[in-house]
């Protein structure tokens, strides 16, 4: 689970998902002139621009700092318009992004803590890039059925994880807690955009805020996933988080319809679930108490290529080479997740504290093989 949300969206009262997560590899930049500069160090945030116009956008990112740092593109609420996580001392990054008319926040978070140091910018005139093709339309539409779609088959999944655990059927519950995760797991930039359900859902410990309480403030699928496995026991409390459970996922289910997606926010969303995959899934650290992060690496997978392939036939009449490798890269990843299956079901997985070392290099090789072709997938859509 990513920790985009945390701090910048606390008290933010009303939320509407916009999905346009920050992509790219630590690269230089080909998007020309004009682009947006934004240069992070550890206690500036410096904007080449604050007018640019609505639109196709390109942020060019470079943190100068000592210190990993996040940038954020905010509307004036509070919600998040585009964002790019863990950027690295000495590194760059280009991210392309739809923006319409209108104002907004940079917000650069050395060391990723606490509210960011902001800039005002502002987007004029009309937004060309909502001129789109009948392709680029199709793909949007497929995809927002799609996302509808994983949070509506989740519920029921989600719903016999939680009587499990109300009924106090410690091993029911256990097989059912990976299964419940997938179509979140498919689909994380979009749910995570909502950041008031994010950090109630898909938390881990160390990702509360400071001073917050985990026998108090600590909920969702991983307070259970520890309950069930470190403690082995299942009490009042985790009853009633079961149900808090289901009611921040009906939440969820609700707003998933409201969400704003374009061709580029699918393109950065597939990237951001490779680096969803890289962050957390790759070094253990997602399930950490269950070891079932396989389990999540094969949703954000599959969520990621759902995406690429909606958006392939507006990328391959722009970048042929470029869909060819994705191809190419997708069929590979999924072979090499596919050798740690232990059993017909498609997300039967080997426990991850059987993969040792060189096998989850094997595999960050692989992610990482992929997530380079994807950083350009969104550049490609928009060409």
């Amino acid at each position: 689970m990513s920790a985009r949300s945390r701090h910048l969206l606390a008290g933010t009262s009303t939320l509407i998902a916009a999905v346009v997560s920050l992509s790219g590899c630590a690269q230089k930049s080909a998007s020309g002139d004009g682009a947006i500069k934004v240069t992070a160090s550890d206690s500036t945030c410096e904007v080449s621009k604050a007018e640019f116009p609505a639109g196709h956008v390109t942020l060019d990112v470079e943190n100068a700092g000592s210190k990993v740092t996040e940038v954020y593109l905010l509307f004036p609420d509070g919600r998040i318009a585009a964002e790019r996580e863990n950027i690295g001392p000495g590194t760059k990054t280009s991210v392309t992004a739809d923006l319409k008319a209108g104002d907004y926040q940079i917000a650069c978070k050395p060391g990723m803590k606490g509210d960011g140091i902001r800039q005002q910018v502002k987007a004029t005139g009309q937004n060309t890039a909502a001129k789109r093709s009948p392709e680029a339309d199709a793909a949007v539409a497929a995809y927002r059925a799609y996302v509808l779609e994983q949070a509506q088959e989740t519920l029921p999944k989600a719903q016999e994880f939680a009587d499990a655990v109300k009924a106090g059927d410690l091993e029911t519950a256990k097989k059912l807690y990976a299964p419940s995760r997938i179509g979140w797991e498919r689909t994380e930039p979009v749910a995570e955009s909502f950041g008031d359900i994010d950090p109630e859902v898909d938390v881990r410990e160390d990702g509360l805020e400071a001073g917050q309480d985990p026998a108090k403030d600590w909920t969702g699928w991983h307070r259970l996933e520890k309950a069930l496995w470190q403690d082995a026991k299942i009490g009042d409390r985790e009853k009633e988080l079961a149900d808090q459970l289901m009611t921040d996922l009906g939440d969820w289910v609700k707003r998933v319809g409201t969400a704003e997606i374009t061709p580029t926010s699918m393109a950065n969303g597939a990237k951001e679930l490779l680096d969803e995959v890289s962050r957390n899934k790759i070094t253990g650290e997602e399930d950490r108490y269950s070891h079932t992060d396989l389990v999540d690496f094969k949703g954000n997978l599959e969520g990621a290529q759902k995406t690429y392939q909606l958006l392939k036939p507006v990328a391959t009449k722009n970048d042929a080479a470029l869909t060819k490798d994705l191809d190419t890269q997708f069929a590979a990843l999924t072979a090499l997740l596919d050798k740690y299956r232990t059993g017909s079901n498609a997300y039967e997985y080997v426990s991850y504290e059987k993969v040792d070392d060189a096998q989850r290099k094997e595999l960050s090789d692989g992610v990482n093989a992929l997530a380079e072709p994807l950083s350009k997938l969104a550049a490609a859509v928009v060409k």
